[in-house]
């Protein structure tokens, strides 16, 4: 079975949890046998061997990074708006569909999968010239990206048009299945729900001095720190998580909230800390990769996900693997599989305050919740999802006569 992988990132020039999915079903499905040609819009060292991976646009990861075109910044599809080399976000888009149309012409395909909204016009096209099947893997919609508003009307045109004509749509939760039917009315029984997983014996925790040594102090006097791991955008639902620092800054003085990422609400959350009065007890590191950002969740005694909506949410598997309880929204498709957690709903800052505080005051209740979320985490694999992926591939080519 040779499949057509269309994605926008992979590990390790990702800048968010799509790329490490990717990654990882794609690691999964490679040692069932399947055969994948992954295309990405940039030329980059991947250092992968279960795969073939190949560039659509000649052009380094660095400046498509610092032109913030990703799955993640939809606001950036206008086409009055240059982006590389006078190139408008549709002009990427364009380019991308041409070299992916040129590959199906000259090689074979049984099957073609495209990860998210990017991608979905270069999946189109190629069933268009090729008769191939397509199936859409959805990690989020734009009513997600956009915190629960409308968002950019191009990008939800290409979501609904892309989802209508697909012959299979893949879903990351049951939250999201949900989300397909009610924004773009599309049959249910045409959406499969594959939770996303983790390769749980990637993350070790090791006995390496941890980066903070501030952190590391200050928790040595009796501090608790508190860990946000995110791109600081509207979807985080990060204004409500420092409104909910203040109070329980208030109640328990010696905690520390610590905000990692990157993102357009990263000055605005800095001004609101100040505005709060809680600056002294919150650190904005901005992106982190490697040893720090690994670290981020070794020094942390709760970690918080706060998200308006989420789709899935990898960071928290991640956050579980280094060692620190998690506290996640509700409005996630996380919670689906995580039971081992606290979970609120995003608007809910008293409840938030109520369970933060808890944990930030109670060494027994973080170790308890933190070695039951450790258990049930090590129990994770990429298998079962693996699984449902490729019985979707068999019934479309059984379809196709193949």
């Amino acid at each position: 079975m040779k499949v057509l992988m269309l994605g926008w990132e992979l590990p390790p020039h990702n800048s968010g949890g799509l790329g490490v999915a990717c990654y990882q079903l794609c690691h999964e499905l490679s040692k069932h046998g399947v055969d994948i040609e992954f295309v990405l819009p940039y030329e980059a060292e991947h250092n992968i061997n279960f795969m073939n991976v190949r560039p659509a646009i000649p052009q380094g990861i660095g400046r498509l990074r610092a032109q913030l075109l990703g799955v993640y910044d939809s606001y950036v599809y206008d086409k009055s708006r240059p982006l590389m080399d006078g190139l408008s976000g549709e002009a990427q888009q364009v380019i991308y569909e041409k070299a992916v149309v040129e590959l199906v012409t000259s090689e074979a395909f049984d099957i073609v999968h495209a990860h998210d909204w990017l991608t979905f016009r270069a999946a189109l096209r190629v069933k268009e010239v090729s008769g191939l099947p397509i199936v859409l893997h959805v990690h989020s919609i734009e009513r997600d990206r956009s915190g629960g508003n409308f968002g950019n009307p191009l990008v939800r045109e290409i979501e609904e048009t892309s989802l209508m004509l697909s012959d299979h749509v893949i879903a990351v939760s049951q939250f999201t299945k949900d989300a397909i039917i009610r924004e773009y009315g599309i049959p249910a029984n045409k959406i499969e729900v594959v939770h996303n997983s983790i390769e749980s014996k990637n993350i070790s925790i090791g006995d390496e001095q941890n980066s903070y040594a501030y952190l590391t102090a200050m928790r040595a006097r009796g501090y608790r720190v508190v860990v946000s791991v995110s791109r600081l955008t509207i979807q985080k639902g990060l204004s409500n998580l420092l409104r909910a620092a203040k109070e329980v800054i208030e109640r328990v003085p010696k905690t520390i909230f610590l905000i990692v990422g990157s993102g357009d609400q990263y000055f605005e959350l800095i001004e609101l800390a100040a505005q709060l009065g809680i600056a002294k007890n919150v650190i904005f590191t901005g992106f982190l990769r490697g040893k720090q950002w690994r670290d981020s969740f070794r020094t942390s005694d709760l970690f918080i996900m706060p998200s308006v909506s989420e789709p899935f949410g990898i960071v928290p598997l991640e956050a579980v693997g280094y060692g620190s309880p998690v506290l996640i929204s509700k409005q996630s498709g996380i919670a689906e599989v995580l039971n081992n957690s606290l979970k609120v709903d995003f608007w809910d800052i008293k409840k938030m305050v109520d369970q933060i505080a808890g944990v930030v005051q109670n060494d027994a209740l973080r170790d308890e919740l933190r070695d039951n979320a450790y258990s049930e985490y090590q129990k994770l694999t990429w298998r079962p999802a693996a699984k449902k992926v490729m019985s979707i591939y068999e019934d479309h080519l059984v379809g196709q006569g193949v």
